[in-house]
This record gives C-alpha cells, sequence and structure tokens, in this order.
C-alpha cells in the first residue's frame, strides 16, 4: 500500500483509482466520499480503505458464493448481531472463579 501526496495538494495511491485533493486550511476531499471534508489523516485513512477493500470483497465474494450470497450480502449479514447470543447453551460444567478452590482442595 502507498498513498503519495503529490505536491502538497493531491493524494494517490498505486493501488487504486481513487484520489484526494486539497481544498485548503488542512483540508482534504476524496473521490468516493463526495461532501465530506477530510483531515490529511483522515484522507490517507480513507485511500488506504479503497486500497484493501476490493481485495477483501473478492475473499469474501468466493465465501459468499458457496452459501448462495453475493459479496456485499454476506458482509451485511455477517456484520449483524446475532439472534442466537441469548441462546447459548449453558456450559457444561461448573466453572470456578479466579483464585476459588475445588471444594476438598487444600
Amino acid at each position: 500500500m502507498a498513498v503519495h501526496v503529490i505536491a502538497s495538494s493531491l493524494m494517490t495511491s498505486d493501488l487504486t483509482a481513487h484520489r484526494a485533493r486539497s481544498v485548503g486550511h488542512g483540508s482534504w476531499v476524496v473521490s468516493y466520499l463526495p461532501g465530506r471534508t477530510l483531515t490529511c489523516a483522515q484522507a490517507v485513512a480513507a485511500l488506504r480503505v479503497a486500497e484493501v477493500v476490493p481485495s477483501l470483497l473478492d475473499l469474501v465474494g468466493e465465501l459468499a458464493d458457496e452459501v448462495g450470497l453475493t459479496a456485499l450480502e454476506a458482509v451485511g449479514m455477517a456484520v449483524r448481531k446475532s439472534d442466537w447470543d441469548e441462546e447459548r447453551p449453558a456450559p457444561t460444567r461448573p466453572r470456578l472463579a479466579v483464585g476459588a478452590h475445588p471444594v476438598g482442595a487444600a
């Protein structure tokens, strides 16, 4: 990943076609975030996101295909909280608190 700053007014990357440009006073706009004004550090972070997301979506897409979903469907479903959280089975044996000793232990 390599974000490059050109003449303090343009940021480019060798891994994405997205760009960021300076709009003065330390503010930047990024090609895929229209209407948002960012700091320099935020613009770099946004370009780094644009660099890594395509390869992640490719990987997720391959896995999603196996269950009949698109990559975006799989991501959307996977990031939601599980409805099963309350239904976890109880542990099969009691757990001891830290520092506790089993009955009969010295």
